[in-house]
């Protein structure tokens, strides 16, 4: 990092956030370098609000031609505060549920060697789980043991949370161009800090539910999570068990899959083959059928096991 202090850029994406984002600047910490406030195509105008109404030499708006989601005005002020030189980038959401008060403990992990990347959770204390409402509660949950999969951070939780801060040597290695611009963009992004090895550290967080309202559509982006969480499961497991190496992973997840199948499909003809007989089915065919199904699932366990133990606790940012 650049001398002692770090340049720390935060990056704000702005739609719908007229109500919001104003005071979210008078908060921010003199710690900060440079704010990058995105106006992603906002019908309400965030980015001439910002400009008229604020004084700080520190903003910087920005403007998309064309509303990206999310995801894309994040990576619109990544790349920009990349280009300026800043040490890390740190988003918050312009929607006042983030506490900007909490940025010093984002980047500690960073400044001090200990992660790359870190991200806010709003599980870790159950005091905060109890005040956030109860579909969202549900939702998150599910995503969090889904994104496990696809992501191979087995070690954190909450991963569609829009807190985060990276380093910058390490979001420069990023395909920027290839991470999901819109409500996947969080998901995404820790699959491909995955991919390079970097380490992921959560940061306990409170939010903040007021008036403020969701752009998300659940209904509509349901399927694109659950498509773009099954293409990063398949990408992962092929880039690090089967095309840059190959360890006893490899080999738990192929006969394991390959038992399963097998007993679970000729279980499966076997009984539909004898619905109607009044005879029983052999002894030995049960068994040909339940043996392969237990080795299986014992072999996808072990393969588990392996996936989990491998989870990256060693930053790459002191060996770029």
């Amino acid at each position: 990092m650049s001398g002692l202090t770090p340049k720390i850029a935060v990056i704000i994406p702005c739609y719908k956030v007229k109500q919001h984002i104003l005071p979210l600047l008078d908060r921010i910490s003199d710690i900060v370098w440079r704010i990058y406030v995105v106006d992603d195509c906002c019908p309400e105008e965030s980015g001439r609000l910002v400009t008229e109404n604020t004084t700080d030499s520190r903003v910087v708006v920005l403007r998309t031609p064309i509303n990206l989601g999310v995801g894309g005005a994040v990576l619109t002020g990544f790349k920009c505060a990349l280009e300026d030189g800043a040490d890390i980038l740190v988003k918050i959401d312009g929607d006042g549920q983030m506490d900007p008060d909490l940025l010093p403990l984002f980047v500690n992990p960073i400044v001090l060697g200990r992660a790359d990347y870190t991200k806010g959770n709003r599980f870790h204390n159950p005091s905060d789980v109890v005040q956030m409402p109860k579909l969202r509660l549900i939702g998150n949950a599910f995503v969090s043991f889904v994104n496990k999969i696809s992501s191979g951070y087995w070690n954190i939780f909450d991963p569609t949370n829009g807190y985060l801060a990276i380093n910058a040597k390490v979001a420069a290695l990023l395909p920027i161009d290839k991470i999901a611009k819109r409500y996947f963009f969080e998901s995404d992004m820790l699959f491909r800090l995955n991919l390079i090895k970097a380490v992921v550290v959560d940061i306990p967080m409170k939010a903040v539910y007021g008036d403020e309202k969701s752009n998300l559509k659940i209904s509509r982006e349901l399927f694109n999570f659950l498509l773009g969480h099954l293409k990063n499961t398949v990408k992962r497991i092929f880039y690090n068990y089967y095309l840059r190496d190959l360890t006893a992973g490899s080999v738990e997840l192929i006969l394991g899959l390959f038992l399963f199948s097998f007993g679970f499909i000729f279980g499966l003809t076997k009984w539909i083959g004898g619905v109607g007989s009044t005879s029983a089915a052999p002894s030995a065919t049960v068994m040909l059928a339940a043996l392969p199904i237990i080795l299986g699932l014992q072999f996808l366990l072990a393969f588990l096991n392996s996936d989990i133990a491998s989870v990256p606790y060693d930053p790459i940012q002191s060996k770029i």
